[in-house]
């Protein structure tokens, strides 16, 4: 069964998927701000978590930020996200 981070789109449905340009979809990929997974024949395949920073990548853009800008808060939002797994893993509530 295919998990949120298992590529399964091509990067025409992705685009599609997020009212994007094919190429902005390469470029955010050459910028680091997303890792599609790819074939062996190097085709791009988009995951559900991938259409999901697609989004958030658009979103910032809308809201006016340059490339640079949008890498620091998803690399933040990143950071952020990973903090809170390892708060919640194995962390027993203090005892009263």
């Amino acid at each position: 069964m295919a998990g949120s981070d298992d590529g399964v789109y091509a990067i025409s449905v992705a685009a599609s998927m997020v009212s994007m340009e094919i190429q902005n979809l390469r470029v955010y990929e050459r910028r680091g701000l997303l890792t599609p997974d790819r074939t062996a024949g190097g085709t791009r395949l988009y995951s559900d978590d991938d259409v999901v920073r697609l989004e958030r990548i658009r979103d910032l853009l809308a809201d006016g930020l340059n490339l640079v800008g949008i890498a620091r808060v998803l690399e933040l939002e990143d950071e952020v996200e990973e903090l809170r797994a390892r708060l919640g893993e194995g962390s027993d509530p203090p005892s009263a």
